[in-house]
């Protein structure tokens, strides 16, 4: 089969970055005056999540020191509802797999799947809260705010699911993705979350927006009573920053890796036009994506291979990899089973290629209009098919880095990555 000729394509996005980012987290968290909150010797649990946030580490570290220049104990607590197996060794792997370890951030980290129950919401759910982090005296919720993948509304991904998801653990993650069936995401995200501002000690969030390059984009420092209308305005901003595919139109998109460290779903859904609905674009959908190729799973997502269900094609390495057991937890934990599901594979990658292309209709392979990306968080630089030439050089914000060549497999049949070269 004659595949299409590839070029490599770099993306110009708007991008403003931290460049210090101690220093802004430190400034951040002044304004707030935690010194007149914090006594002495007072413990503040300090959230840390499962996701491959940009500069966690060195973030996370910023407010462990600010905490204690208020003369207070940080205390890390892993904040990532059922990921890393569900267990307190997995989710502690995590954080130190991301460089949060109680050497650099000098703090203990405290991991533990235990919760206790503070309080119920009006709709009759129990709000659990890491047990861990409530006895602390205090606590700071930090987290990225962006587009959440599989629900919508004013509030999406943040603050606000770091305090249910993240402090509610495995137990209260399956609790609070059930009653979606039942109630909104807002109407629980609202609920949940007033509870945990009213009776678990928080007295600060850190808020996160990153730019399209995966980089800093911005930090905030948010007092609890603004918790709600600052993610609000927050999440604008932060969807105006993220990154995006090249084209919206694509018969076939190869992505050389998925995992939990690039998304919740593994890719983004907001990325690949999939929110709604896990093997077709809907009118809700700004890109439209006919098939999807997964060639791999990120190391640092351990094997958990949730979204790999939702792409039609995959190879045997990829299959290999995944830990099903991890896998299926999360995306049951999520209420997404069909996210564990395992797509069509073959031994290589030109194998699949073979079969994918021709599913997507009419059109001869070497004129598919194919993307290949690294994953679904660094899009700055992509291989697009020769189809695209002549929209690449109509539009300002497109640049021709090299090709058109042949697509680059190596000597296994296999492609290589968009981060190899050809």
């Amino acid at each position: 089969m004659a595949f299409p000729r590839m070029l490599r394509v770099r993306q110009k996005f708007d991008a403003p970055r931290v460049a210090d980012i101690a220093t802004e987290v430190d400034a951040q968290l002044e304004r707030l005056q935690l010194g007149q909150v914090v006594q002495p010797g007072q413990t503040v649990a300090i959230t840390a999540g499962s996701r491959g946030i940009a500069n966690i580490a060195v973030i996370t570290k910023a407010i462990c020191d600010h905490v204690k220049k208020v003369s207070g104990v940080p205390i890390i607590i892993p904040a990532m509802g059922s990921h890393g197996g569900g267990t307190a060794e997995g989710q502690r792997g995590i954080l130190e797999g991301y460089g949060i370890t109680e050497d650099f951030c000098g703090a203990e980290i405290r991991s533990s799947m235990e919760t206790v129950v503070v309080d119920e919401t009006p709709q009759g759910i129990p709000v659990h809260f890491d047990k861990n982090a409530f006895e602390c005296d205090h606590v700071i919720v930090a987290g990225r705010i962006k587009p959440h993948t599989g629900f919508v509304g004013p509030i999406e991904s943040g603050l606000h699911k770091m305090m249910l998801i993240g402090l509610g653990k495995h137990n209260g993650a399956k609790i609070y993705h059930r009653a979606i069936a039942d109630f909104s995401f807002l109407e629980i995200i609202r609920a949940v979350g007033e509870t945990v501002l009213q009776k678990c000690g928080v007295i600060a969030g850190v808020a996160i927006v990153e730019n399209a390059y995966d980089e800093t984009g911005m930090i905030e420092a948010v007092a609890p009573a603004e918790f709600y209308e600052r993610e609000v305005e927050l999440l604008k901003i932060a969807t105006a920053s993220m990154p995006r595919l090249p084209f919206k139109d694509i018969s076939l998109l190869i992505v050389d890796e998925i995992g939990k460290d690039i998304s919740g779903s593994g890719m983004d859904t907001n990325v690949i036009g999939r929110k709604y609905n896990d093997h077709a674009a809907t009118e809700k959908d700004n890109v439209r994506v006919r098939r999807i190729f997964v060639r791999g799973l990120t190391e640092a997502t351990h094997g958990n291979a949730c979204g790999l269900g939702m792409a039609e094609f995959t190879n045997k390495r990829c299959v290999d990899s995944v830990d099903r057991n991890i896998t299926q937890i999360n995306s049951m934990t999520g209420n997404h089973p069909t996210a564990a599901g395992t797509p069509a594979w073959y031994e290589t990658d030109q194998l699949v290629l073979e079969q994918a292309l021709q599913t997507i209709g009419l059109v001869e392979p070497e004129n598919a209009r194919v993307v290949q990306i690294p994953n679904t968080l660094h899009l700055g630089e992509v291989l697009v098919s020769e189809a695209y030439l002549p929209d690449v050089e109509a539009r300002d914000d497109l640049e021709i880095i090299d090709g058109p060549f042949e697509m680059p497999f190596d000597e296994d049949g296999n492609l290589l990555a968009v981060s190899a070269g050809h």
